[in-house]
């Protein structure tokens, strides 16, 4: 699924095409997405204009002079700048029409992704998330505080979305390989210089990761679906029996809270 790197190049790609562009109108061709598409959508946006495009942990949010569209992609979901009048595909379930004549198109397959329209800031999918990890608040000794006393797996630790947002499982597993830290270790057994290590390597990685584009696709914008280029530069994750990159041991997956983690048994004692 579309994690933070992938929102992130979403938020960045849509931007240029929509921000200081009027909604001409909103077409909602299926409403049943992991919660129903507000009601009356194409009424409150319609005429408003976007002020600017920002992302909240795996949140796209498009503000507008009304309010703001918040956008979750689920598991399966793009937004992508097209003309408006490309005919729709069977999972195209919405299109928010610009001034332009081109259209924001939403396309999930699944149909897991979500719409929302806050009138304020507040809304209760944001409500008690952890800081973002790109930002000066996220330090390895907030990770310190937080673990303490807890049994929680590390890795499962820094994948809670109220601990920090938008480290998926993908880019767990690339970090704490690069802090050498095993995965199934206990949060409070984590000292406090490994935890130093590891929020700078959550920052690299993810940093990174925006860098090419992300790891599950590439470019939201363009429509082609293609792999991102930071799938090349994976470590761990997806290599289960090949040799580690720094030491050549046999890497080893297992499974671990229903996802998989993939380890090096030298590299990640």
């Amino acid at each position: 699924m579309p994690e933070l790197p992938e929102v992130e190049t979403t938020c960045r790609g849509i931007a240029p095409h929509i921000v200081g562009r009027t909604v001409r109108e909103a077409i909602v061709r299926e409403p049943r997405l992991r919660w129903p598409v507000p009601a009356g959508l194409n009424q409150l946006i319609s005429g408003a204009r976007f002020l600017s495009v920002s992302r909240r942990a795996k949140y796209c949010l498009l503000t507008t002079e009304r309010g703001t569209l918040m956008v979750h992609l689920g598991m399966s979901g793009s937004l992508r700048i097209m003309p408006a009048d490309t005919p729709p595909l069977f999972h195209d379930h919405i299109d928010v029409v610009l001034d332009d004549g081109r259209c924001l198109r939403y396309h999930d397959p699944r149909r897991f992704g979500s719409f929302h329209w806050l009138e304020s800031p507040q809304h209760p999918l944001l409500d008690h998330l952890g800081p973002e990890p790109l930002s000066d608040e996220f330090k390895g000794a907030y990770l310190y505080e937080r673990s303490r006393a807890r049994r929680i797996p590390v890795k499962q630790f820094i994948m809670d979305g109220k601990v920090v947002v938008g480290v998926g499982n993908i880019y767990a597993n690339e970090a704490l390989f690069m802090a050498g830290i095993h995965p199934a270790r206990g949060a409070g057994r984590v000292a406090a210089a490994r935890y130093e290590q590891l929020a700078s390597t959550i920052k690299q990685v993810l940093a990174d990761a925006i860098e090419q584009g992300g790891t599950t696709l590439r470019d939201f914008v363009g429509g082609d679906g293609s792999p991102g280029y930071f799938a090349q530069q994976l470590r761990v994750y997806g290599r289960d029996g090949q040799p580690c990159r720094v030491c050549q041991t046999q890497l080893k997956e297992f499974r671990q809270g229903g996802r998989s983690t993939v380890l090096c048994t030298q590299c990640q004692r």
